[in-house]
């Protein structure tokens, strides 16, 4: 079992600048896959994008890729002689305008940032292998996080699944005590109205067979055995079962709520209450599971 949820970063120097590549995912139905890099690199997308759907089948994964400073010291360069080109041309301008050119520290900087000499530089395809090895050192971390909340959602899962079943247990217990317990307090209503009537009169028994039919659960807790036995073997499973927890989720509640409905006892409608809550917490997790 895997959740959505994971981060991995690695680094690699790439010439004199350093390569950083960071996977972080969040829950989605399907799998919402962005990539951001440098222009220059574009051509990498497809690859990068190959990559991360061999590792995730679903969320809203980004992939973020940025190439900055200096892996040998701490200095930054320039192309002086691009940045004094430019600079000669954007005066040519000016002076063709009939307009003073006194560039501000902002605009120096602007003109020489913009022909910053970084790792970016290098020839695209030297820097592919460097980028997709950082990009699966990345994934590899990001896997292992989301291997690894996935096993305490599995822990959480087997104990709440453990919780649901000795409550159909409990009500499977109690269910055949529903109809006998009804027969009496309707016998003892009719003496306290007055109305001497057999147990075996007609009337009588054809209220009681009415009442135990409408209140007989037993399909239903069969259903809910399968379904409760199903979902504990998909998540002990090495599937991608986000989607199908899902609908058998969706198949155990609507038992709950007929067993709820149908069974007319107070006792059975606490232990449905609980069955519901704890449906709830289950369903709020398998949210987040792959």
């Amino acid at each position: 079992m895997k959740s959505m949820t994971g981060y991995g970063r690695a680094t690699a120097a790439l010439g004199k600048s350093n390569l950083t590549v960071q996977v972080n995912s969040v829950n989605r139905k399907t799998l919402d896959l962005s990539v951001s890099l440098p222009a220059e690199w574009n051509d990498f997308e497809a690859d990068i994008r190959d990559a991360v759907r061999a590792m995730a089948a679903r969320g809203k994964v980004h992939v973020k890729i940025e190439c900055s400073g200096d892996a040998g010291s701490a200095g930054v360069e320039w192309d002086e002689a691009t940045v004094a080109a430019t600079l000669g041309r954007l005066r040519t301008l000016a002076d063709s305008q009939g307009v003073e050119f006194a560039p501000t520290a902002e605009v120096l900087w602007q003109v020489a940032n913009s022909h910053r000499q970084t790792g970016q530089s290098a020839d695209p395809s030297a820097a592919r292998e460097v980028i997709l090895d950082a990009l699966e050192e990345a994934l590899r971390a990001f896997a292992a996080m989301r291997a690894k909340e996935g096993e305490a959602l599995l822990i959480d899962f087997i104990g709440r699944l453990d919780i649901l079943t000795r409550l159909v247990d409990s009500i499977s217990t109690r269910a055949p005590d529903v109809a006998p317990t009804y027969r009496d307090a309707l016998m003892k209503r009719l003496a306290e109205s007055g109305l001497e009537l057999d147990l075996n009169d007609e009337r009588v028994l054809k209220e009681i067979a009415f009442f135990a039919d409408r209140c007989d659960v037993t399909e239903e807790l069969t259903r809910l055995r399968s379904h409760l036995d199903q979902f504990g073997t998909l998540i002990r499973s090495d599937a991608e079962i986000g989607r199908k927890a899902e609908f058998i989720l969706q198949e155990i509640g609507r038992e709950v709520n007929t067993i709820g409905s149908k069974a007319n006892d107070l006792t059975i409608a606490r232990q449905v209450i609980e069955m519901k809550n704890e449906l709830d917490r289950v369903r709020e997790q398998i949210a987040n599971v792959e």
